[in-house]
């Protein structure tokens, strides 16, 4: 079975007279995995719990028109169903991580951008829950605790998408907890807010509650946790453009009060403002506000900012601190092509600066090189039409209906039918334009400039050309002057899937073009749905309270699986045909 070419629905959920009415998935979590739980000898969803999901389709019609509309309810009620401030009376609770003898160190592991696609998800979580990993001459233990660092599930949040593509395949790899048992934490991204944070919070935020043999202790999205040597980790929950709320900000001067100078932090972030800032300004201003009211008066040090949101590895580096971009958790690869070769951190330009001096971070490593994608990029034209048919599809009817419009209009007809068929062609006009309009300007273009109007106009205008091209070529064939219905009938089987492949050719040359200066470059990599080229961190602080990063890179995920049944408890129930291949992305990084 390949969950990325042939996903499996969920079976229907049926009801007997006297029975209770039955639950919906999304509301009734399954069965904990214990040791006492039989061991799958198949893939069936059956005996996995869970069913494995195909790689997301972004550019699937439905989803894009159900994106559009969740995206447009997040910014318009966020603040009104942001749970944070009800979590005020949640526990809190600054978490200990040092273990029994401190001056052993620890090891960690930090991963994001998960949820998507079971070969990809799946390949990074039987990785990370591995006893040990050899790469390149390093001898590299599985972390005792594992970081999640945002958006665990794709498209949106629910109950039965976190079941299928984030905790079914993490309990697979880890089904039950070895000694001694690894610890969670998870941070949510903006795809995990998209419910208000519902579903994310009755997976993570369980202190009793398990993933796999991972133990999960937060009980709010936001935590802090204390390390060997004076080392910290602070994760802060700031999605969707939000302010910090009044009981995180509570909660993070309780934490601070415990800060001396001289201690060493890990920030984790939502998304890396560090690059955001590049091209909105005030992206950066939450964390510039965080790092100067928070951490600042305490004399600690941030060493290290995390992040994912954007689906690869990269590194910038300054004089007194490392920005790592790590979100090669599963999703689809985002490109490193168009990252910028230096940042400014915070940006000289935004007003909330103040008396926050103004660093250089050059751009150190990326995974994949930009180079590799680069070249990526160019497989558009192929990985377009395969991944998206049903894009296609609407590319077709589109076409198809604009060609007609044109074909109405342009026949000899009288004054009155002339101004009939004029109104399709306005119509499909608007459509087409506005359409193509959108896509230039979607949710991720934090500013709508002068480009991205003229790259959507002009391509509007390319597929409107086509079109008027089309309906020529109709109308000297032979076929429009056949009895009706038959010129639609012949139309639909002739015209539409043609039009439909030829329109998919230029939206992919569109995408590669304008991601040249900066305009649909998510799309243009989301079009193609690349799943391998994944990475995640491991990282060490050693008995002089050193910290190690070791950034994992994987080339290939797995794209077969056979079942493990007569394993140990805690070996992953399913295992790769063939072994998966890891790498450093660069040489380790320390800190000091």
């Amino acid at each position: 079975m390949n969950p990325d070419e042939t996903p499996r629905a969920p079976g229907e959920l049926t009801a007997t007279p006297g029975d209770p009415a039955p639950i919906d998935p999304g509301l009734r979590p399954p069965p904990p995995v214990t040791d006492d739980t039989p061991r799958p000898t198949s893939m069936h969803p059956e005996q996995l719990g869970f069913t494995p999901r195909a790689g997301v389709p972004w550019l699937s019609p439905g989803l894009l028109a159900g994106t559009a509309v969740r995206v447009v309810l997040a910014g318009l009620f966020g603040a009104y169903l942001d749970k944070r401030e009800l979590q005020n009376s949640l526990h809190s609770e600054i978490f200990d991580e040092r273990g029994d003898e401190e001056s052993r160190g620890v090891w960690l592991d930090y991963v994001a951008d998960l949820g998507d696609g079971f070969n990809a998800t799946y390949s990074i979580a039987y990785l990370l829950a591995q006893p040990r990993l050899a790469v390149d001459g390093h001898d590299l233990p599985r972390g005792r605790m594992l970081v999640m660092g945002g958006d665990q599930v794709y498209p949106t949040a629910s109950g039965q998408q976190y079941d299928d593509r984030t905790k079914g395949p993490y309990e697979a790899a880890l089904p039950s907890p070895p000694q001694p048992q690894p610890t969670m934490y998870a941070l949510p991204g903006n795809h995990d807010w998209y419910d208000g944070l519902t579903a994310f919070l009755r997976v993570f935020a369980r202190a009793d509650g398990k993933v796999g043999g991972w133990q999960t202790r937060q009980a709010r999205s936001y935590f802090a946790v204390r390390l060997p040597h004076r080392w910290w980790l602070l994760a802060i929950d700031a999605q969707l453009d939000a302010y910090i709320d009044d009981p995180q900000l509570r909660y993070f001067h309780e934490v601070a009060a415990e800060l001396r100078p001289g201690d060493r932090v890990i920030l984790c972030l939502p998304n890396p403002t560090w690059v955001e800032a590049e091209h909105d300004r005030h992206a950066y201003d939450t964390v510039d506000y965080f790092l100067r009211n928070i951490i600042g008066p305490t004399g600690a040090d941030v060493r290290l900012m995390l992040s994912g949101d954007l689906h690869h590895y990269a590194r910038y580096t300054g004089a007194d601190r490392e920005l790592i971009t790590a979100g090669g958790g599963g999703a689809y690869l985002y490109p490193t092509h168009r990252l910028p070769p230096e940042v400014e951190v915070p940006p000289a330009a935004t007003l909330v600066r103040k008396s926050t001096p103004s660093q250089r971070y050059r751009l150190a490593a990326t995974f994949p090189t930009r180079r590799r994608s680069r070249w990526l990029a160019a497989g558009v034209f192929g990985r377009l039409p395969l991944r998206n048919p049903g894009f296609v599809a609407l590319l077709g009817i589109v076409h198809l209906l604009l060609m007609l419009a044109f074909a109405g209009a342009a026949q000899r007809l009288s004054g009155v039918e002339q101004r009939l068929f004029s109104i399709p062609v306005i119509v499909m006009s608007v459509v087409v334009l506005g359409g193509f309009l959108g896509l230039a300007m979607p949710a991720s273009a934090a500013n709508r400039r002068v480009k991205h109007w003229v790259f959507g106009a002009a391509h509007g205008a390319v597929h409107m050309g086509l079109a008027s091209v089309g309906a020529t070529l109709w109308l000297r064939s032979p076929f429009h002057d056949l009895a009706w219905p038959w010129p639609l009938i012949v139309a639909t089987v002739l015209y539409l899937p043609l039009s439909g492949v030829v329109a998919s050719q230029i939206v992919a040359a569109y995408l590669l073009v304008a991601s040249v200066f900066d305009v649909n470059v998510n799309e243009l990599f989301a079009a193609q749905g690349i799943f391998d080229e994944k990475s995640f961190l491991r990282l060490h602080i050693d008995d002089d309270g050193g910290l190690t990063i070791y950034p994992l890179a994987v080339a290939r995920v797995g794209r077969r699986w056979r079942a493990n049944p007569v394993a140990p408890p805690a070996r992953p129930w399913l295992e790769p045909d063939q072994p998966l291949a890891v790498a450093l992305a660069e040489d380790p990084i320390t800190l000091r």
